[in-house]
C-alpha cells in the first residue's frame, strides 16, 4: 500500500495548546492519514472523514450487516474501534498532521443499540499536551434514528509519541 504524504508539524514545534485553525488537516488529508496509516481491519471498517478543525474531527461509520451482531444491532467492538480511530484522526488534525501515539485508556458506555443507521463519531479533544491527549467521542446514529440522541459515549487518553 502506498501512502500519500499528509503536512506535519515542524520539529520542535509541539505545543501544550492545539495548534490554530491554519494548521488543521482538512478532511481529505484526514482521510489520507486514515488510509495510509491504519490496519487493513480497521480501514475495512469503511470510515470517512466528515470534518475536521483544530479541536474536533467527526468521521462515519458506514452501516454494515458485516458489523452486526445477533438481535441485529451494531457491535461495540466496531464502535470502539472506530472511537479509537476518530480520536487519532482529531489529534492528527490538531497536530497538523500524523505522529505515532498510542492508545493509554478508552472507557465507552453503550446507551442504546444502532440498527440500520450510519453512526456519526465526534471527537473533540479535552486537552491536548506535548505527550498526551484527552478526547472525548460522542457516536450518534445519522437521519431519523439520531433524534433520540447518542447511541454511545467514549473517552480516550493518548500518548503522543512523536
Amino acid at each position: 500500500m502506498t501512502s500519500t504524504p499528509v503536512p506535519t508539524s515542524a520539529p520542535g514545534s509541539a505545543s501544550t495548546s492545539a495548534p490554530g485553525p491554519a494548521s488543521a488537516l482538512t478532511p481529505e488529508d484526514a482521510q489520507k492519514v486514515l488510509a495510509g496509516n491504519f490496519a487493513p481491519w480497521v480501514l475495512d471498517l469503511g470510515l470517512a472523514v466528515v470534518e475536521t478543525s483544530e479541536r474536533h474531527a467527526v468521521l462515519r461509520l458506514p452501516w454494515s450487516e458485516r458489523l452486526a451482531r445477533e438481535g441485529g444491532g451494531l457491535s461495540g467492538q466496531a464502535l470502539m474501534a472506530a472511537a479509537d480511530t476518530a480520536t487519532v484522526i482529531a489529534v492528527a488534525s490538531a497536530r497538523g498532521g500524523f505522529t505515532p501515539m498510542t492508545t493509554v485508556q478508552q472507557s465507552t458506555s453503550f446507551l442504546r443499540a444502532v440498527q440500520g443507521a450510519d453512526v456519526l463519531l465526534d471527537a473533540r479533544i479535552g486537552k491536548l499536551g506535548k505527550r498526551m491527549a484527552f478526547v472525548d467521542i460522542t457516536m450518534t446514529p445519522e437521519g431519523p434514528a439520531g433524534a433520540d440522541g447518542p447511541a454511545a459515549r467514549a473517552s480516550t487518553v493518548y500518548a503522543l509519541l512523536g
